[in-house]
């Protein structure tokens, strides 16, 4: 799909001169730092939920609990979207 950006002068210039040195086109090198974050970002979403609820002998989520942060349902209803459930 094609799209336009509006992208600082000098972020272009060195993205060209990486597709360059990399013999690679430009749309390669932002289409590879775009893969990259939000990668990092999933990675970081997955980290946050993980360490919320454990699983107990019947394989199901139980929520842990927290201080600071009150168990909803619709905090419920998201962990099992993300398990599948």
């Amino acid at each position: 799909m094609k799209t336009t950006m509006d992208i600082e002068d000098s972020l272009l210039i060195a993205t060209k001169q990486a597709a360059a040195r990399r013999r690679t086109t430009m749309k390669a090198i932002v289409e590879h730092a775009l893969r990259r974050e939000i990668e990092q970002d999933s990675d970081l979403a997955a980290e946050e939920t993980a360490g919320c609820y454990t699983t107990n002998q019947h394989g199901l989520p139980v929520l842990k609990k927290r201080r600071h942060q009150p168990v909803t349902s619709e905090a419920i209803y998201q962990i099992m979207e993300d398990e599948g459930v």
